[in-house]
Order: C-alpha cells, then structure tokens, then sequence
C-alpha cells in the first residue's frame, strides 16, 4: 500500500504550443482516468500564462492540475525579449530556444526539493517531454523515475530520433544513393529520401548546433523507464512496431489526445472548443455559417500550423492554383518566410485583386482560427497541411483526407507515412524552396476533391474515413487499456 501514497506527477513539456497544448491534454485523461493524482505543469512563465488561457477556455478544470512557473529570462540566451516558445521565431531563433530550454533544469531541481519538503517524498514520476531528456538525470537524483512522452506519432517519432542520433544521410554506403537510405529501427525496404529531411538536417555532421542539442537530449530520453506516445495503435502497427524496435522502452499509445466532442462517432457541425490559449481571429460561427453554405466534402482547408508560412513565390501560385480551381476553400495565410509572421499582411504577396475576386469560393484567415471547427464540420473535404501530428490527428479523426506540404520537424517523415502505410495524403509540395507551380496545385486539389467512385480521392476519403472509426474506437479500447497499464506501472514502481 505504501506506493500509494505517492501521487504527484510533474510533466516537464517542450517550449512550443504544439507540445503544451498535448500535454494538457495528457494531464486531463490520466485524471479522467484515475482521479487520485495531483498533476504540476512546469514550464516558463509565458508558457505558464498560456496553458492557464487554454485552461480557461476548456470545460471545467479539474482541481488536480496544477501550473508552476519557472523563471526563465530569454534575453540570456540570445533571444528577443520575451521569447519563450517557438511561435513566431525564425529558425535561426529556435535552435537558440531549444538550446535555452535546458535552463529550466535548476529551477525545477528547487521545485522538487520543495515538493519533498511539502510532501516528504518526490514526486510518483517525471514525464518530460522527449526534447527534455534532461529531465531524467533530475528524476534519478531525487530517486524518482522518469517517463518521456512524444507529442508526435510513433513513425514520426522513430524516424526523428534515429535520424537524428545515427544521421544516416551522411553514411550513404550499404545499398544507399543520395537520394534515398535506410533507417536504423526500420524494416531494411523501408527507405527515406534525402528530399524528407529539413536542411539544417542534411547539413548536420554531430558536432552542429542543431546536433549538440538533439542527440544528447534524445540519448538521456533513451534512458528514461519508457515512452508514452499520442498515437493510437491500430492507426500505426508498423510504427509502433518500430517505435519499440528501436528504443527498446515499453511504449504506451495512450492518444488520440483531442478534445473529447471530437471523438464522438458523429461530432457533426458546432463548437468543439479551443484547445490553445490563443483567441481566433474569426468567430467560430461565422465559420460554421460559411461552411453550412457548402456541400458536403467540397471544402479544401489549409493552414501550416502555428509557426510556419511559406515563400512568396509559393503563395503566389498557390494562390493561382486555388483560384483555377475553382473549388471552395478556407486559408489560414500568414505573412512569407522572411517577414514578421505576426506583422501586417501585405495585398502584393498574393495575385493582383485575389482577395476581391474569390468572393464566396474563399473566406481568407489572416491569423488563427478555429481549426476544430472547421475539421468536424461535414463539408470540408481535405486539409492541405504541414503535416505537424496535432493537424494529422485532428484530421483524421473527422475522417478528413490531407494534401501535405511538410516544412520541418518531422512532418516529412509523417507525410511518408501517411502516404505509404495509411494512403490518406498525397504530398503537393516539400518545404520553403520546394517547386510548386499552380498547374500542379489545381490537379492535386481536384483530384483529391473528387467525388468519382473509381478515383483516388474516394479512396482517400474512404480509407481516412476508416483511420478515423479507429481512432474514437481506441478511446474505451487500446488507448484506454494502455493508460490503465501506464497508470498501474507508475503507481507499482
């Protein structure tokens, strides 16, 4: 009985909202769970203040989370003055964030002590974040363990990881070209290409800024008690499968972490709810309105996430595409790689009088909105995204199809896999510098668009539309069951 009495968690989340935002979520199902423990967020105070408006904006919160700021000052670390996640800095900003997130080591070593002081023992477990590897040297220290949690999928996250800790790309002998290559973890005919990696990726030779971050923070992750990961297992056998193969950790699939009206069999039109702090630019209805004015399946939504834009020249044919294409759409449209993100959209990066002309076919978002909304709703028809995991799961829980335009992180690794093992995407495009021409952008959305019984995108639709019945089933089956164990491992420990 005595390992009952130790019931506090502390998550330890990455400086980024697509990482917040799911361990949010992650604290609310485990208390959903099993209601016995008190769960601390950690994290710096922006970020803090940021979960507290997410919380906010949530269903009524349970008494059990708990948020702690930690002082952080990003003027220390070479960043602009209150830089404290990855929305809206430049890349060559958030290596400076990932390096920086290891300063919040020390504050959180006197946050623990101070929970030993209060409590008499440590907490139950650390769950840090897989970027926060440094988390498990804190939990071994004060003789408590360590569980690291992917906000990615399990294909995502094991390609990420081996990619990163064995750069592949750079040792191209063994059967391998330039173009394509194996990855450590993965059946020897699953190959990657060379056009899937990000640039400071391909440039990377261990000794980088980018690598001097990755690789320690991965190996330290390496060591923790196992993984936990938002996926769900019946989505991602072959994933899952390689997840393990590679890490050698127990793994718990314990997603889809969404808002719980998104997993209802037939979530229908309505408000789902924020999941962020952030405040949409557009009301939730209006959306909704614009979209009952259309027919089922025949919207195509884009958005690249909270920290991406693309080139101008992109923009441009993009926009060209859309037009030609005559069908109806939703964009999400930030400013081009190169300006303020948050500043003021300029009318010059988009066709002459763009905006005037789409009328009814297009309703522009110049900022955020309400990405939930428009997912449930039963007339959007496919999502052209960056392929972040928070979009992909979002998506294909509604059944909803992609077009991927992966810019970073991982994405192109879930772009191959949502091609090649789940055949619900079609990719349009790689990152800032791929070659997009508005030809090809009106073939691909109409192919996908299309209604034809025989066509490709009716497959899409139907096998995502399977992907999704998967997903709201693994809620009260293979999910629920791995939370049940996780939650038994800890308190057993």
């Amino acid at each position: 009985m005595e390992a009952q009495l130790h019931k506090h968690i502390v998550m330890v989340p990455f400086m980024a909202q697509g990482h917040l935002i799911p361990f949010l979520e992650l604290a609310h199902r485990i208390l959903h769970h099993n209601p016995i423990f008190t769960i601390t967020i950690v994290n710096s105070p922006l970020n803090i203040n940021y979960l507290r408006s997410a919380i906010a904006n949530g269903p009524s919160p349970p008494h059990q989370i708990h948020l702690k700021s930690l002082p952080f000052n990003s003027s220390d670390h070479g960043l602009p003055p209150n830089s404290e996640n990855t929305d809206g800095l430049p890349i060559t900003q958030i290596i400076k964030l990932f390096h920086a997130s290891t300063a919040l080591e020390t504050p959180l070593r006197g946050f623990i002590s101070d929970i030993i002081s209060d409590e008499g023992s440590p907490p139950v477990c650390i769950i840090s974040d897989v970027f926060m590897g440094w988390a498990n040297e804190v939990a071994k220290s004060f003789g408590t363990v360590n569980y690291s949690f992917t906000t990615g999928g399990a294909y995502g996250s094991a390609a990420y990881s081996s990619i990163w800790m064995n750069l592949p790309h750079r040792n191209l002998t063994d059967g391998g070209t330039h173009d394509e290559f194996p990855v450590p973890g993965f059946p020897e005919s699953c190959r990657f290409s060379i056009t899937q990696l990000h640039s400071y990726l391909i440039a990377a030779d261990g000794k980088d800024e980018w690598s001097t971050f990755f690789q320690p923070q991965i190996s330290l992750s390496l060591k923790s008690k196992g993984w936990l990961c938002n996926t769900v297992g019946e989505i991602e056998i072959m994933g899952c499968e390689t997840l393990r193969n590679y890490i050698k950790l127990p793994v718990w699939c314990i997603g889809p972490l969404l808002p719980q009206k998104m997993l209802k069999n037939n979530p229908g039109s309505g408000i789902v709810g924020r999941r962020s702090g952030k405040q949409p630019v557009i009301r939730p209805e209006e959306c909704i309105e614009w979209l009952d004015s259309h027919p089922q399946d025949s919207v195509l939504y884009i958005s690249f996430g909270s920290q991406n834009t693309i080139s101008e020249i992109q923009m441009m044919e993009l926009a060209k595409g859309l037009e030609e294409s005559k069908k109806p759409f939703i964009w999400v449209i930030r400013p081009p790689i190169g300006f303020d993100l948050k500043g003021e959209f300029k009318p010059e990066w988009l066709p002459l009088g763009f905006e005037d002309r789409i009328g009814k076919q297009g309703l522009m978002v110049h900022g955020w909105a309400p990405q939930l909304e428009i997912l449930c709703h039963p007339s959007t028809g496919a999502f052209l995204s960056h392929c972040g995991w928070n979009s992909v799961m979002e998506s294909l829980s509604q059944g909803v199809p992609m077009i991927g335009w992966p810019l970073a992180a991982e994405q192109g690794y879930n772009a191959k896999m949502l091609v090649e093992e789940m055949g619900v995407c079609v990719v349009l495009t790689r990152g800032v510098h791929g070659r997009i021409v508005k030809e090809k952008v009106k073939n691909v959305i109409e192919m996908v668009l299309d209604k034809n019984e025989e066509g490709k995108g009716n497959d899409m639709r139907r096998k995502a539309s399977e992907v999704g019945r998967l997903i709201r089933a693994s809620v009260d089956g293979s999910s629920y069951k791995a939370m049940d164990d996780f939650l038994s491992t800890i308190l057993n420990s």
